[in-house]
């Protein structure tokens, strides 16, 4: 079976149905926002395709539209796009990175490091709350501990990112301890 994740890209989700007509709303995670239809097809998680057609800008907002998706013409077909991804094969990103510059998408899976080199967990994900990155740190076994750790992502936190060798390396030497899951009594 073929992983069909597998070299994508995420560049897009649906949000809600917009109107009785088909309409959908969409978060662009694109450089350019509205650049996520010039990448048409886009791909379900499946590996199906989707095909959008035209954008308006919902207002007050920079990365948020509404769009149609082709042979999508009611509400309840719009609905069932509710939290749906959509991704683009890497090959098709037009992309020219300067030397510190990567996608997301090519660190998620990354081993994770303390400063000695010790193996400490692995990059999930990257989610902004609104407050900037923030990576998402899977402890290794050997930590002992099974949540996940968020810790922003920056310099002073991550200083290293080597994509060559999908690693990182984070300063935090108390991103794991034991100090962290006691709980004062009341």
């Amino acid at each position: 079976m073929v992983d069909v994740k597998q070299d994508r890209v995420l560049v897009g989700e649906f949000g809600r149905a917009h109107g009785v007509r088909g309409e959908v709303r969409l978060k662009s995670y694109t450089g350019d926002p509205a650049g996520i239809i010039a990448y048409n097809p886009l791909q379900r998680e499946d590996g199906t395709s989707i095909v959008l057609k035209g954008l308006r800008q919902v207002p007050g907002t920079h990365d948020m539209f509404v769009t149609r998706v082709e042979g999508m013409t009611s509400r309840e077909a719009a609905e069932a796009l509710t939290r749906v991804c959509l991704y683009v094969p890497r090959a098709r990103l037009q992309v020219e990175l300067e030397e510190d510059e990567f996608l997301q998408a090519d660190i998620i899976g990354a081993r994770v490091e303390d400063a000695t080199g010790e193996v400490i967990g692995q990059l999930i994900a990257f989610h902004d709350f609104g407050g900037g990155d923030v990576i998402e740190i899977q402890p290794s076994a050997k930590v002992g501990r099974r949540a996940s750790a968020l810790l922003p992502f920056t310099k002073a936190f991550v200083p290293v990112v080597d994509v060559a060798a999908k690693r990182v390396v984070i300063t935090s030497e108390t991103l794991f301890s034991d100090d962290d899951d006691e709980r004062p009594e009341s």
